[in-house]
């Protein structure tokens, strides 16, 4: 049976994960003769604090701004070594920010909880390879993975952003080609969320239109196939635009 992928959506959960180091171009290798039961495999993962810092520091940047709690973390009781450097520079973070809620919990306790938490919108700064998998746990408890947008983001050494790339996180779909059902959300969305990292009012703007008309849009039964809906690609795209220029039109007047 088709569930509405809106209706029980109350805040907003954001996943802020590193886009470089960790378990991602790790150095792997065997030992021992192959297939044998003495044959072993390593590797070697590496993360900066520099890197951790500027995560961290995004996190709470965005949880102030969105009116959020930091929540989550890595498994630092199994690794303090290595996954407790990240929680060093969540807790030195929220020493900076006393004005942002902040609930540090395991990893896997952050997926159990994710599950049964509801109200409250959440950051979630993550190592590479948890963000990885969270970031996709969560575009499900929407209904779809096209159901946002992701961003690599680069930051200065005093944590103030430099650029933005944003695109969708669900990368191509070869099959669905030509074939009108593919479900444009995430494009659109990552159009919106660039625009909101631009100083002018009209960017920003525009960018509040688009999300808010997306939303609405799959609330009011506008839902792609993946969404258990009927809606084409070109119909879905077109009541997002329809619905973009009603409200511009409308803001505009007020002003």
């Amino acid at each position: 049976p088709r569930v509405r992928p809106i209706g029980g959506v109350h805040s907003p959960i954001s996943v802020v994960r590193m886009a470089v180091g960790d378990a991602y171009g790790a150095a792997e290798w065997r030992e021992g003769e192959p297939g044998s039961l003495d044959e072993t495999a390593s590797r070697t993962e590496l993360i900066s604090r520099r890197v951790c810092r500027a995560v961290v520091e995004y996190a709470f940047q965005h949880a102030r701004r969105t009116g959020a709690r930091v929540f989550g973390g890595p498994k630092y009781t199994v690794s303090p070594v290595y996954e407790g450097m990240f929680k060093e520079e969540m807790d030195a973070a929220a020493a900076r920010y006393p004005d942002v809620p902040y609930k540090p919990q395991l990893i896997d306790a952050t997926f159990a909880l994710l599950l049964a938490t509801s109200g409250n919108p959440l950051v979630i700064p993550a190592l590479n390879r948890d963000g990885d998998l969270l970031s996709d746990m969560v575009l499900q408890m929407f209904g779809s993975i096209a159901g946002s947008e992701s961003l690599v983001i680069a930051m200065d050494e005093e944590g103030k952003v430099q650029a933005v790339m944003a695109e969708a996180p669900h990368g191509t779909a070869p099959n669905l080609e030509g074939k009108n059902v593919a479900n444009p959300m995430a494009m659109i969305l990552a159009g919106a969320s660039l625009l909101s990292h631009i100083e002018s009012n009209d960017a920003r703007l525009a960018s509040r239109a688009i999300y808010e008309s997306t939303l609405e849009a799959v609330y009011d039964g506008f839902a792609t196939a993946d969404l258990g809906g009927p809606t084409r690609t070109d119909e879905f795209t077109g009541e997002v635009i329809r619905r973009v220029r009603t409200k511009i039109e409308i803001w505009s007047s007020l002003t």
